[in-house]
């Protein structure tokens, strides 16, 4: 498995929604109102972290997220078209940085750091079968 991922740095990627009622803070139990809850900002951002990737992993590997640290500065109601773009800033061994954003049309909503692991697919799906077993 490849051991250096220096030249993903710079490397951009996007995900975008229409915040729907299934993406709300009461939705998902992190909140009682109807506005985008903070879970699917972080998963949005995520998203956006695995698209920078598309296409530059060997294709046995994939990407794991590791850490998340995400300020979620303000509130999008439904119907509202959001945009992630995340970029690598850093890596490290097999972990990569990114620097998250997310918009609500012109203002930012969120912004942060995720760290992923690059992962053999094959190895990683066995290893978490074997710790998902109960004896």
């Amino acid at each position: 498995m490849n051991d250096t991922f220096s030249q993903l740095v710079g490397a951009v990627g996007f995900a975008s929604l229409t915040v729907r009622a299934a993406d709300t803070a009461v939705a998902l139990g992190s909140g009682d109102v109807p506005v985008l809850g903070t879970p699917r900002v972080v998963a949005l951002a995520e998203a956006a972290c695995v698209a920078a990737l598309l296409d530059r992993l060997n294709p046995e590997q994939t990407s794991v997220g590791t850490r998340v640290e995400l300020e979620h500065l303000g509130a999008s109601e439904i119907g509202a078209n959001i945009r992630a773009s995340a970029s690598v800033t850093g890596s490290s061994g097999l972990k990569l940085i990114f620097e998250v954003e997310v918009h609500d049309g012109s203002r930012l909503i969120a912004q942060g750091f995720v760290t992923r692991a690059v992962v053999d697919r094959v190895s990683f799906m066995a290893k978490a079968a074997g710790q998902s077993r109960t004896e």
